[in-house]
C-alpha cells in the first residue's frame, strides 16, 4: 500500500507535564527529575518538563522551577514548559526554560470552563507571551484543545480549529499541537481537520496530540501520518487520564506509538526498550498499572 508517510517522526514526550498533572497527588521532585532524565536518555528529542501555571490551580506542577534546575540537559534535547501568561513566562525564564508553550481551545465553552476566558481573551494573553518569547528568541509551541470534539459542545468544526491555529501561528508560535482532548476522533474526521488546518498553517509545523479514550489514537495517527504530519505528542505509559470520561485512558502511550512507527519503518531516534523500562519505573513510583498495551506485552502480559 503506497503511503505518503514521513521517513522520520519527532516524538514529543508530554508525560512529565500533561501526564503527571492529572495524578491525584503530587509526585516527588526527584521522581520527576529521574523520569525526565530517563526519557531524554532513551532518545526522545522533546520532553515536556512542567508548567508555570499558578500552583493554586495545578499544585502538581508547583515544583517545575526545581525540576528544571535539577535535570541533566542533554545537548539537542528540548525541554518545553507550559506558560499560560506573561507572569508564567517570566517565571519560566528565571528558571532557565529553553522553550515554552501556550494552550488555547477550539471550543468557546471549553475555553471558558478551563481557562476562565473566551478564545479571544486567551489569545490576547498569549500575544504577550509570544512577543516576549520572540524578543528572547525562545521557541513557542501552541496547543489547540478539543480539535475533534468538546465535552460541552460535541463535534467541533474543522474551520474553527483552523481559525485558532492560524491565529496562534500569526502570534509567532513555531509549531501547533492539535489535541483531541477527549479522544472521540476517528480517522476520517482527523484527516478532515488536518486538511482544514494545513490550508492556513504549514504542514511541517503541525503536531498530532491524540488521546486514546475510545481506542482510536493509533488509527488516527496513521491517518494523519499519511497526510504528512511528522510530529506526534505521546505520554510514557499512557500517563494522564481523560478528566471528562471517568476511568478512561487519556494520552496515547509513547511505547505503543514507537512500536507502531518502528514497525512502519519510520525513524524516531528513540529506544523502545529504554522507554518501556522508564514506563515501568514511573508506574511503580505512582503505584498504578501502565496504560500501554506494548508495555504490558513486553512484561509478559502483566502490567508492572
Amino acid at each position: 500500500m503506497a503511503m505518503r508517510v514521513p521517513n522520520r517522526v519527532t516524538v514529543v514526550e508530554v508525560g512529565p507535564r500533561d501526564g503527571l498533572q492529572n495524578e491525584p497527588s503530587a509526585v516527588p521532585t526527584s521522581t520527576k527529575v529521574e523520569l525526565i532524565d530517563r526519557l531524554a536518555e532513551a532518545g526522545l528529542p522533546v520532553v515536556e518538563s512542567g508548567s508555570f501555571v499558578s500552583p493554586r490551580w495545578v499544585p502538581q506542577m508547583a515544583d517545575t522551577a526545581e525540576v528544571l534546575a535539577a535535570i541533566e540537559r542533554r545537548p539537542g534535547t528540548r525541554y518545553p514548559v507550559l506558560t499560560p501568561n506573561r507572569q508564567g513566562f517570566d517565571r519560566a525564564m528565571a528558571a532557565g526554560a529553553d522553550e515554552v508553550a501556550v494552550f488555547a481551545a477550539a471550543s468557546e465553552t471549553f475555553s471558558q470552563r478551563n481557562l476562565n476566558c473566551s478564545i479571544d481573551e486567551s489569545l490576547e494573553r498569549f500575544a504577550e507571551v509570544c512577543a516576549a518569547a520572540q524578543e528572547r528568541r525562545v521557541p513557542v509551541r501552541g496547543y489547540v484543545s478539543c480539535v475533534l470534539g468538546c465535552p460541552y459542545e460535541g463535534e467541533v468544526e474543522p474551520s474553527a480549529v483552523a481559525a485558532v491555529a492560524a491565529r496562534l501561528l500569526g502570534l509567532g508560535c513555531d509549531e501547533i499541537s492539535l489535541g483531541d482532548t477527549i479522544g472521540v476522533g476517528t480517522p476520517a474526521r482527523a484527516q478532515a481537520m488536518i486538511d482544514a488546518v494545513a490550508r492556513v498553517v504549514p504542514l511541517e509545523r503541525l503536531t498530532a496530540h491524540f488521546h486514546d479514550t475510545y481506542g482510536q489514537a493509533l488509527a488516527n495517527l496513521v491517518a494523519v501520518l499519511e497526510q504528512g504530519v511528522a510530529t506526534i505528542d505521546t505520554s510514557v505509559a499512557g500517563l494522564g487520564g481523560c478528566p471528562y470520561a471517568r476511568g478512561a485512558s487519556g494520552n496515547v502511550a509513547t511505547e505503543d506509538v514507537l512500536y507502531m512507527l518502528h514497525g512502519m519503518g519510520i525513524e524516531t531516534g528513540a529506544d523502545l526498550d529504554a522507554v518501556a523500562a522508564t514506563g515501568v519505573f514511573i508506574c511503580r513510583a505512582l503505584e498504578r498499572p501502565s496504560e500501554s498495551k506494548v508495555a504490558r506485552a513486553l512484561a509478559g502480559g502483566v502490567a508492572e
